[in-house]
């Protein structure tokens, strides 16, 4: 029992950052919602993640064959695995991109802005994708840390209950400040490329990817008190 704590606790660490990466993109998708859906896109969300990488875990061998080489092209080797990371890349590179570009440059030009009625079910669906690619990651990547199937199932448990009472405040933060919003979307597009790499098997250390993102946020802050003393 002793012995499998350190594991528990790396587990969570990682279930964490992982779940953050996921607030993060959910707050960005809720602000087009209206004020009443927000709440419900986040905990629909959350709540779906934490079901599929249950189920995820009851189906444990069936994941394990995913990371088994399917095919070749040109020496890089693509498994099923491999494949979801590439999809959920492209999906997030291109969302943020798009985020980016409209929050920086439609966003400047002068015109009649028009009302766009934005789907919750097709807000639900995009995280819903982003829930599946995080989900197998965080499953294969878990299978190799720890060997009991219970401590896979308390990491995903507590990881939830965290990142539940964590999904608000960091969704307001983002909301309230509009340079941060665009820091986020970078992050994601940072997590995009990532995935991309790791299906092509260009393995990026994921500690320098969240260093760099903890000190863009620290310079964020400091710029951000910096600005509000003058």
């Amino acid at each position: 029992m002793t012995a499998a704590i350190i594991p528990l606790l790396s587990l969570i660490a990682l279930e964490v950052i992982l779940g953050i990466d996921n607030i993060i993109f959910i707050s960005i998708l809720s602000d087009k919602l209206p004020e009443n859906q927000r709440d419900q896109l986040r905990y629909w969300g959350i709540g779906l993640a934490m079901l599929m990488r249950l189920c995820l875990l009851a189906f444990i061998s069936w994941i394990l064959q995913l990371d088994q080489n399917l095919f070749s092209v040109y020496e890089i080797k693509f498994s099923g695995k491999g494949i979801i990371l590439i999809i959920g890349g492209l999906f997030l590179i291109y969302k943020s991109t798009k985020e980016i570009y409209h929050k920086s440059e439609i966003a400047m030009i002068d015109s009649p802005k028009i009302p766009q009625k934005i789907s919750f079910k097709k807000m639900l669906l995009e995280v819903i994708l982003l829930d599946l690619v995080f989900s197998i990651d965080s499953i294969i990547t878990a299978v190799g840390m720890v060997k009991e199937l219970w401590v896979m199932y308390t990491a995903v448990i507590v990881t939830v209950v965290i990142v539940l009472l964590a999904a608000k405040p960091i969704s307001q933060f983002i909301t309230k400040h509009p340079s941060f919003k665009i820091l986020a979307l970078c992050f994601l597009m940072m997590i995009g490329v990532a995935l991309l790499a790791e299906g092509l098997h260009f393995e990026i250390p994921k500690g320098y990817i969240y260093f760099s993102m903890a000190f863009a946020f620290l310079v964020d802050i400091i710029q951000m008190k910096t600005v509000h003393k003058k």
